[in-house]
């Protein structure tokens, strides 16, 4: 979905969004989950938005799922080639920036692959994509059902 950037000239420019996908809204997009709202769907099907994923959510898939508390349909390197980058979506890597506010973080979310996605939004200054309601404690812009 694009947004309009406003501006004093009479022509308003399209902008991209770039989002930053929570983990359970990639697993639900890649599974065709109904839990995904439609909002969210939209925004992640628009081919003019820049898809994000946190490296920390496919972290905490891989030990969640070597744990046996995540089953996923596919061996977990096939579904990082297929579903991450099959639906064109950039792996975010952990920057010192990010470290630096996960740092400076309230403990509103006790969860620390959250917290760091929490930190990456911060520092990227992108919406977060998700249903977590704990994201909206913290000074980011959660995205789930605005259009």
């Amino acid at each position: 979905m694009t947004r309009l950037k406003g501006s004093s000239r009479t022509h308003r420019e399209a902008v991209a969004v770039r989002l930053l996908l929570d983990t359970h809204t990639f697993l639900w997009f890649i599974g065709g989950d109904r839990r995904l709202s439609e909002p969210a769907k939209r925004l992640i099907l628009d081919p003019e938005n820049e898809r994000l994923l946190s490296v920390a959510s496919l972290w905490g898939m891989a030990i969640k799922s070597r744990l046996g508390r995540l089953e996923l349909a596919l061996p977990f390197s096939a579904l990082v080639e297929e579903q991450v980058r099959g639906n064109a979506i950039d792996v975010l890597p952990i920057r010192a920036s990010h470290l630096d506010s996960v740092a400076q973080l309230p403990f509103h979310h006790k969860d620390p692959f959250d917290r760091l996605i929490v930190a990456q939004a911060m520092a990227e200054e992108i919406p977060v994509l998700s249903r977590d309601g704990a994201f909206s404690d913290y000074e980011i812009e959660v995205l789930w059902q605005k259009p």
